[in-house]
């Protein structure tokens, strides 16, 4: 339970940011969400002998939709950094995107440490690919390393094809910015772009890293940026990040689970990022070129350590491996799933219900056990040369280290795969999708991939249950005006105790805002028809002659811009098209459009639906051309509708229904963004009112005037 020190704490901070700030309005929905918090977290269990984790079902988790003008982040922020530092926790607030993460850091942490006077500290987290390890970079702009590269020695592990003449040149500017501290080592800060290949070569990964026996470890950006981490309040950070460091075990670059206080914003999309995590795939080809590779390192170690057996061991499997890849090149050849008509195809052949046919069965297990056996023996030889490295050879130990680390990464991923491809769920619970894809680029590639469908059950174990407490917050996480499918894609239906709470919008929707439905004649089922209906409403749903903002929200690329060619030259004249322009560049020429007193239309796609901010008159109307069905034709979707049709279910009512409704109240949301805010919001889409769906789509609505 809340003490009465954490009950006053709240409450003075939060009337210190009324006294700090003239006009600040208390909201109710606000104090609402700072009870839930609070609350939530003051229910949190401890471990009643260290190591032991509790029993937990769920008591410190809470679910708050907070609809766009409740204040959420400083709600979680002060009562989530409040209860962490009374309850010895760290605070570590996630969400989906850079923009929000940024606007956390630089701008709403910091308003709630000066208005508050809660004297927080904070810091970004960021993966240990977005730091460049200074080792690597040495190692590729020495002088030796720099004329192998010129003649390209194929014993270079990291390169598998000669560098360019530019490559080399990139890579000196960088050491030499990193070396007079003009760059720190970070990615995101670095003045030049730097293509994926050529940063891949300078960063690291857990298995190439020299940790404590780096000779550059006290410049390394990553332990740098670790470091501080070890000593603020407050963590920020991305979903891919957290779900990253809980398949690693928890407690690898974030705080451990059982420490943590998790703001878990943007939480609607939490589930498909974890299975997204979860998932894994690798290339025939780019897997034969490091297994080659083994052979020529393992020997080297084998020098170094005299680790004979471990070394035999390696260059066996990894023969093994490689002799199985082929067989199964052999056997994919002859799949007629997989031929192609043209080199420009890449045909996939979805492996039904993940169940592997007969014949594929043994190639799997036999290189689900190569693969183990690879890197078992690869991390024995990584354990040597560690050792090693205390010695009089610790200058060769740590190159080859850094080789070792690269194939340990790749052999890493190939298991991963293997394991997912090997692997047989029971009948009851959700598949495995398998797919396998021809690559058009390489003669005779294949690209395997594996994905769970679900990570409800990944997501139980490794987060809900581990966990000191946790918020999950967004403006749209209800469904249909439940709280069902979240719950469910989460693994949270699986916690009794979880609390969910939907708060009251501060927005006056009947005064603010109208809903349209004109009478079409045309189903979106026959586009070209959809489409001409829609250029003839148009013109008629906007009014040129106000110098005010519309935004056009399609499903479809094609559909967009065939509206957008067929439109009169007047309309032309007023669009901003979504992919012609970058995103900042659109934005600012439809505010200067405004500013001229010219009308603009914003023409946009799924991702302008969401966190798109267009307050005032720069939005007084949102369009939709259709309802936002996301059929499943990835290898994934189709697998888990498959499984739901043959449990008797039905995947449209059951997923596609219900995950329309979020999208749908996400683009509506994009017209009321402020108290002052007003406009119209146009579906151009019949079945809102000829399918029995429909009531249930309008009806999870804001509640606007119908006209």
């Amino acid at each position: 339970m809340l003490t009465d020190a954490e009950k006053a704490a709240i409450r003075d901070h939060y009337r210190a940011i009324a006294d700090n700030l003239p006009g600040f309005r208390s909201r109710p929905a606000q104090r609402q969400m700072l009870a839930a918090i609070a609350n939530a977290f003051s229910r949190s269990k401890e471990a009643v002998e260290e190591g032991d984790l509790p029993e937990r079902a769920g008591e410190s988790i809470v679910v708050v939709e907070g609809p766009t003008g409740v204040g959420k982040s400083l709600a979680y922020l002060l009562a989530g950094g409040i209860m962490a530092r009374a309850r010895n926790k760290k605070l570590t607030v996630s969400s989906a995107t850079v923009a929000l993460q940024e606007q956390l850091v630089n701008r709403d942490l910091p308003f709630v440490v000066e208005k508050s006077g809660l004297p927080l500290t904070f810091a970004l987290a960021k993966g240990r690919s977005r730091y460049l390890c200074p080792y690597r970079l040495y190692q590729l702009t020495s002088e030796n390393a720099q004329a192998d590269m010129l003649g390209f020695d194929p014993g270079l592990a990291v390169w598998d094809k000669k560098p360019e003449e530019a490559e080399i040149l990139q890579l000196r500017e960088m050491a030499d910015s990193f070396q007079h501290r003009q760059w720190n080592g970070d990615r995101d800060t670095l003045p030049a772009n730097v293509e994926d290949a050529l940063w891949m070569r300078v960063t690291n990964d857990r298995h190439g890293c020299l940790k404590s026996a780096c000779p550059n470890r006290p410049e390394c950006p990553f332990y740098l940026a670790r470091e501080v981490l070890e000593t603020v309040d407050v963590i920020v950070t991305n979903h891919d990040l957290l779900l990253a460091d809980i398949a690693m075990g928890g407690g690898v670059i974030l705080p451990a689970p059982d420490s943590s206080f998790y703001c878990i914003d943007e939480a609607h999309h939490l589930a498909k990022k974890a299975i997204s995590q979860f998932a894994a795939e690798h290339s025939l080809s780019q897997a034969m070129f490091w297994l080659e590779k083994v052979a020529t390192t393992a020997a080297k170690v084998e020098a170094l350590t005299a680790k004979h057996e471990l070394a035999d061991q390696a260059i066996e499997a990894a023969g093994a491996a490689m002799e199985t890849l082929t067989e199964w090149m052999w056997l994919l050849g002859a799949e007629p799933a997989l031929a192609a008509s043209s080199d420009n195809l890449e045909p996939t052949w979805l492996i039904e219900d993940g169940r592997l046919p007969e014949h594929l069965k043994l190639p799997s297990a036999n290189l689900a056990l190569s693969a183990r056996m690879v890197f078992k023996h690869l991390s024995g030889l990584s354990d040597a040369l560690a050792e090693k490295r205390k010695g009089p050879d610790a200058a060769q130990s740590d190159k080859l280290a850094s080789d070792l680390g690269f194939l340990l990464g790749r052999a890493e991923q190939m298991m991963a795969v293997w394991d997912l491809f090997e692997k047989e769920p029971d009948e009851n619970a959700p598949p495995i999708a398998k797919w396998i894809i021809r690559r058009s680029e390489g003669k005779g590639d294949y690209l395997f991939c594996a994905s769970p469908v679900s990570a409800a059950a990944s997501l139980a174990s490794t987060l809900w249950r581990r966990a000191a407490g946790a918020l999950l917050t967004s403006a749209t996480l209800r469904s249909l005006g439940e709280f069902d499918l979240l719950l469910s894609q989460t693994g949270l239906k699986w916690l009794p105790e979880v609390s969910c709470q939907a708060l009251d919008s501060p927005f006056d929707f009947q005064s603010q805002g109208e809903l349209y439905l004109p009478p079409l004649n045309a189903s979106p089922k026959d586009p070209g028809a959809h489409t001409r209906e829609i250029v003839e409403w148009l013109p008629r749903l906007v009014d040129l002659s106000h110098a005010v903002g519309s935004l056009v929200l399609f499903s479809s690329r094609r559909q967009m811009m065939e509206v957008a060619e067929s439109l009169p030259e007047p309309y032309q004249e007023a669009l901003q098209v979504q992919g012609m322009l970058p995103k900042a560049r659109l934005l600012e020429a439809h505010h200067q459009r405004l500013a001229a007193g010219q009308s603009s239309i914003i023409f946009g796609l799924d991702s302008f639906a969401e966190g798109l901010d267009l307050p005032g008159e720069a939005c007084v109307h949102v369009i939709i051309a259709k309802l936002p069905f996301a059929m499943p034709d990835d290898p994934v979707g189709k697998t888990l509708a498959r499984w739901i049709e043959k449990r008797g279910g039905n995947p449209f009512i059951e997923l596609t229904i219900p995950e329309a409704s979020v999208k749908l109240v996400q683009a509506v949301g994009r017209l009321i963004r402020t108290e002052h805010d007003y406009g119209r919001v146009t579906i151009l889409d019949n079945r809102l009112t000829r399918q029995r769906y429909g009531k249930k789509l309008l009806a999870s609505l804001p509640p606007f005037k119908r006209i």
